[in-house]
Formats: structure tokens, sequence, C-alpha cells
């Protein structure tokens, strides 16, 4: 199976066929996804101004496209390093047991869904790398009220996520299910009472 860099230089290939191309980009994203395969591919679709259903899109907005996709990918892949490097002092320092912040980051283990958005048309407009910059500096201040994206406070907790975890809170401005680790206990039990509020006002 071939790696996301053999698949990049398939994009890059110019006696490759548009169609192949193409397909080789949508291959990155089962190798790294941010948002999800869909949102990520919604996303680049969006701010590359390519068809999303069109089979021999211009090369020269496939390539921007795999060129925003590689630097996000080249930030989460330096972050991943820094985190492997802090466990591994952990460990030596005598602290096995991984914590609630290591059972997430365990969970997007190589970008897939790191900012993952339930919703595939729902999506922050920013670059992907950018968006992961904010991403892990929200990681390494510690726990906020805001998502730390968009700096929205408008989180609601959703009971219905299409994949686990099966529940989280999920950002109302910039779409992304926010890590749990950088909200504080407050922003999630807040995140929970917008829920109760919006079952009650259907009942």
């Amino acid at each position: 199976m071939a790696g996301f860099r053999s698949l990049a230089r398939q994009v890059r290939d110019p006696r490759s066929d548009l169609a192949l191309r193409r397909y080789s980009l949508r291959k990155c994203l089962e190798r790294f996804a941010p948002y999800g395969h869909r949102a990520t591919w919604d996303h680049l679709c969006e701010r590359h101004d390519i068809e999303p259903e069109d089979r021999a899109p211009d090369p020269v907005r496939l390539m921007a496209a795999l060129d925003e996709l590689e630097e996000a990918r080249a930030v989460w892949l330096a972050y991943e390093a820094q985190f492997a490097q802090r466990r591994k002092r952990e460990k030596h320092d005598g602290l096995r047991r991984p914590g609630t912040f290591d059972d997430w980051h365990r969970r997007t283990w190589g970008g897939n869904g790191v900012a993952r958005c339930d919703d595939p048309a729902v999506h922050p407009t920013e670059p992907l790398a950018e968006v992961l910059r904010r991403l892990i500096a929200g990681l390494e201040s510690g726990p906020g009220g805001a998502c730390p994206v968009c700096a929205e406070k408008g989180i609601v907790w959703r009971p219905d996520l299409s994949q686990a975890p099966w529940s989280g809170p999920v950002c109302r401005g910039c779409g992304i299910v926010v890590p749990r680790p950088v909200l504080t206990s407050e922003a999630m039990e807040r995140a929970k009472r917008v829920r109760q509020r919006e079952l009650a006002s259907v009942a």
C-alpha cells in the first residue's frame, strides 16, 4: 500500500493523466486528513476552486491543494515528534500510565481526524497548517473556555457523532469536534447545558 509521500509524487507527476493525479490526492487523505476524509476534501476543493466531482481538475489547482496538505502534515509530524519525545522522558521518569491527554492523542495518531468535523460541509476556512498550529498551541497552553481554532465560546455537546468518540463538544463557529484536553471542566459543563436547553426548546 502506497504511503503519503509516494502518493504525493503521483499527484505531482505531469506524465500521469489528471484523473489518476486527482485519485492520488484523494488517497493522500486516507493517510492524513485533519478534518476527516470527506471534510478535508471539501475544504481543499473550496480553497482551491476544484469541483469535488471533477475527474480532470486544473493541475495547478491540484498542486496547490497538495501543497496545503503537505504543509499541514509537516506541522503535525513535528508536533508528533515532540509528543513522542515527551512521552519518552515521562517513561524514563517513571510515569508509565498515560493521562487523558494521551488518550485523545492516541486516537489521532498520524493526523487523521485531529480536528475532525462531524459535518463534512462545516469546517474552518483558514489554511490547514494554520488551523493545526492553533490547535497545537491550545493543546500546549492547557485547558481553556473556547475553541482553540476560532476562539468561539459557543460549544455544544453532541451525543450523536458519526465516529468514535461517539459524543463530544462541537464548536458552533468552525465545526470541529473540540479535543477534550483543551477545554476546562467548566467549558465542558457549559456545552452540556447548551445541549440540554436545545432539547428542552424542541420538547
